[in-house]
């Protein structure tokens, strides 16, 4: 694919690839599909990560899934279709080698990361452990920029351009009781989703968040079926919660061709809570 120069504020120059989506308009693709590209997707053996891959499956794409569940082998086989399975730590600083080697080898190339890994510790902030602190901000936001750093710094170095997007939360934008350090990680999400952005978009990566509100997960029918979530519940447009079929969608169509002019952007997907 021929390369042309494109000049960069404050001097120099950057190396572009015509070809790469978001430096080359080639219609769009009102199918939203995903055929021939392989994803990466973290947390992918349950939750939001599992409902994406199963979307993703549908609209064609080759699954890599990451998990620190031994068993996520077994279901990507499940899974059907092109699938794969990494089991290992987010947190470990050698494990996005390990998934994007694994990917490349299966499939031979990869063109998406989502990053959908996460927990939630709930306390008030001056009750918060240290140990509580530091794993939610490793788990969602520190794993979540080396996962992407590895990723982009393979496309970049292969010239393949592609698509991230990054796990955030309503909670990155407003504040929420008990959530202080979810807060902060999930607003460190968003933030390093833009810086992101603004540096790889030179080379036709587009990186996005998504922040959604409650998702009835099996985790999230634990946590908010009964009086706590009908109250949440009221105080939203929407009058309801989301389901993760509907996190997944979004997802997929911002890393599909129909959202080629789309990048640096956090979608709320929250039922207009935050609108308030």
């Amino acid at each position: 694919m021929p390369p042309r120069r494109m000049a960069r504020r404050g001097g120099g120059e950057e190396t572009i690839w015509e070809g790469d989506e978001m430096l080359k308009y080639e219609g769009v693709d009102t199918e939203y599909s995903l055929a021939g590209k392989t994803a990466i997707i973290t947390g992918a053996a349950a939750g939001i990560g599992f409902a994406t891959a199963e979307f993703f499956r549908d609209k064609g794409a080759n699954l890599v899934l990451a998990d620190i569940n031994p068993e996520v082998g077994k279901i990507a086989q499940g899974l059907g279709g092109s699938a794969i399975g990494v089991a290992g730590n987010v947190c470990d600083r050698a494990y996005p080698a390990q998934v994007i080697e694994a990917g490349v080898g299966a499939f031979g190339q990869i063109d998406i990361l989502v990053n959908s890994a996460g927990i939630v510790a709930l306390e008030a902030a001056e009750k918060i452990s240290e140990s509580d602190w530091n794993n939610t901000i490793d788990i969602n936001l520190s794993a979540s920029f080396f996962m992407a750093q590895a990723v982009g710094s393979y496309m970049i170095e292969n010239k393949i351009g592609g698509s991230i997007v990054n796990m955030a939360s309503q909670a990155g934008v407003i504040a929420l009781d008990k959530h202080v350090a979810y807060c902060a990680s999930k607003g460190g999400i968003i933030a390093m989703t833009k810086v992101l952005a603004k540096e790889w978009g030179a080379y036709g990566i587009r990186v996005n968040a998504v922040s959604p509100t409650v998702v009835l997960t099996a985790l999230g029918h634990k946590a908010w079926d009964g009086p706590v979530g009908d109250a949440f519940k009221q105080e939203m447009p929407s009058g309801r919660f989301a389901e993760p079929e509907e996190i997944a969608a979004c997802i997929a169509f911002l890393c599909s061709k129909a959202a080629g002019m789309i990048t640096g952007h956090n979608l709320l997907i929250d039922g207009g809570f935050t609108i308030k």
